[in-house]
């Protein structure tokens, strides 16, 4: 008997991280062969990679007009392997704008989606969700809120909790870290997460560069940019003044958190890893002037980050768009660093949030709720 197959696409860091977790519970649970799209951590965890989610990971609906020919490269690889290979399942990872039409196609073909990391049509387009009912047969949501907003739509859904509960600790402490990063324990320290995509390092970068110059000028600080792997290092690196105290760090992500005083983070699945690791921060993003004010009238919360939305309240600064400036910055940062008050306050705030996040092992019980399905087919199958 030929061993089940599963296709397994994830199209950015976040989703590569949380696929690659899920693929390793998979594996030490059944003999099955896992195929898809991804990036360096599914490759590690046994995952035959059909095309790198380098080639798809665009942000903002500008942005995407130029990576057509990419996509469309990347979508007929994966159509082409799945009609080679006929897998029970395809588990596609957030990612919508991607993942709904590859859904499409892949269920034209007989072959049943599995949504594992629900997208947040609940913040933004919240009629997409009809599309996820009409094309996946099981729904795999990571917030309690999502649950009923899924299920309300008639969509097959269970809530796992979050990945990361559980899964984020530092190996180092603030001493260890100083000392291995030529780093002084005693002085303030901020660590900065930019964001994974290019587009977002476009966005970002200038604007963090002449707020930390702002934040040394006010208050003796260091700072550490924690780099996403497969970031382009020479990017990030490039226009920081000579004067400042800087150390780039690839694969420390917990560790350069866990050290630091605050914390600057791109919006995304870094704002869960920050407040998992109790850090008082401030969120950023920023996209294209087009590309924001298409997106403007689509957006259905009051808040833009996870972390706010989590709290149901203003629990971290964040600064979108034309609020992301570096006096803002600056400002925020600097209140943070020298007031201990505003940092419990944002503390207390985040023992709330991390309590809503569920307990561990939700991709343990995503990958027993998978080999379910699957082993439930294939009974039927037979």
């Amino acid at each position: 008997m030929t061993r089940p197959s599963l296709l397994l696409s994830a199209g950015e860091a976040s989703g590569d991280m949380y696929a690659a977790r899920l693929a390793t519970a998979l594996k030490q649970r059944a003999d099955i062969e896992i195929f898809g799209m991804g990036g360096p951590q599914m490759r590690a965890a046994g995952v035959e990679i059909i095309t790198d989610y380098s080639e798809v990971s665009v942000v903002g609906i500008t942005e995407i007009l130029s990576h057509l020919p990419s996509l469309i490269r990347a979508m007929r690889r994966l159509l082409s392997e799945a009609e080679r290979r006929k897998p029970a399942f395809a588990i596609l990872t957030d990612f919508p704008g991607f993942h709904l039409r590859l859904a499409r196609k892949l269920k034209n073909r007989g072959i049943k989606n599995i949504y594992f990391i629900c997208p947040q049509f609940w913040a933004w387009r919240p009629w997409r969700v009809r599309v996820v009912r009409r094309r996946f047969a099981q729904a795999l949501c990571i917030f309690p809120f999502e649950e009923k907003f899924f299920g309300d739509a008639g969509v097959p859904v269970k809530f796992i909790g979050h990945p990361l509960v559980g899964a984020v600790h530092a190996s180092l402490d603030r001493q260890a870290f100083c000392r291995e990063q030529g780093l002084d324990p005693q002085k303030k320290l901020v660590t900065i997460l930019p964001g994974s995509r290019a587009a977002e390092l476009r966005q970002h970068l200038p604007i963090i560069r002449e707020a930390c110059q702002r934040i040394y000028r006010e208050t003796p600080a260091q700072f550490v940019i924690a780099a996403a792997p497969g970031s382009d290092l020479a990017s990030v690196r490039q226009g920081w003044a000579a004067e400042l105290p800087v150390k780039i760090v690839v694969g420390q992500t917990y560790n350069a958190l866990a050290a630091a005083d605050a914390a600057i983070v791109s919006s995304g699945t870094a704002t869960i890893e920050a407040a998992l690791l109790d850090v008082p921060m401030v969120v950023v993003y920023r996209v294209t002037p087009l590309t924001a004010f298409l997106a403007k009238p689509l957006v259905r919360t009051p808040f833009f980050s996870m972390v706010n939305l989590i709290a149901g309240k203003r629990a971290v600064p964040e600064l979108i768009q034309n609020d992301l400036t570096p006096s803002r910055v600056a400002t925020e940062i600097v209140r943070l660093l020298n007031h201990q008050a505003a940092r419990d306050e944002i503390r207390s705030d985040l023992a709330k949030v991390r309590q809503r996040l569920g307990p561990p092992g939700a991709v343990d019980r995503a990958a027993e709720a998978i080999l379910h399905l699957l082993f439930s087919s294939h009974g039927n199958a037979k």
